[in-house]
């Protein structure tokens, strides 16, 4: 097992529904180390450049609406293979495909509203901190 960091959001939708204390309880509790986090509005400039990987799908403008149309926390999360624990942790994509007590299973009301977002490999992890947060702000 590897010490590794990982993007997380929250999303506007569980902002909106004040539960960010609960999410992050459950990351902390399934052994990840907040070292980052800020509360953001983003630009739809921002949503396009963080959601590129997307941009030729049918769905690229509604990922964008959506995470710009309220606040999201963003976080960078330590710890043991942070990347696969925080995925484990947040569990499918779409919240009827979520394990019992994962975050989307719990939160999430559609795969767009989904509540968590979190880094899916080692290179994204390390584009999309930097597109957050700078290397002095992450306080290990």
């Amino acid at each position: 097992m590897s010490q590794e960091r990982t993007l997380s959001l929250i999303k506007p939708d569980a902002t909106r529904r004040n539960l960010i204390g609960k999410i992050i309880a459950q990351l902390e509790a399934g052994g990840l180390r907040v070292v980052a986090q800020k509360r953001v509005q983003l630009t739809r400039q921002e949503a396009e450049r963080f959601y590129a990987a997307h941009r030729e799908k049918p769905f690229f403008q509604e990922l964008v609406d959506f995470i710009t149309s309220g606040p999201v926390i963003a976080q960078v999360l330590e710890g043991e293979d942070a990347i696969a624990r925080n995925r484990a942790l947040m569990g499918a994509t779409d919240p009827a495909n979520a394990e019992p007590g994962t975050l989307r299973q719990l939160y999430a009301s559609s795969i767009c509203e989904n509540a968590v977002h979190g880094s899916d490999s080692p290179a994204s992890a390390q584009h999309e901190i930097t597109l957050f947060f700078r290397e002095e702000e992450i306080l290990a």
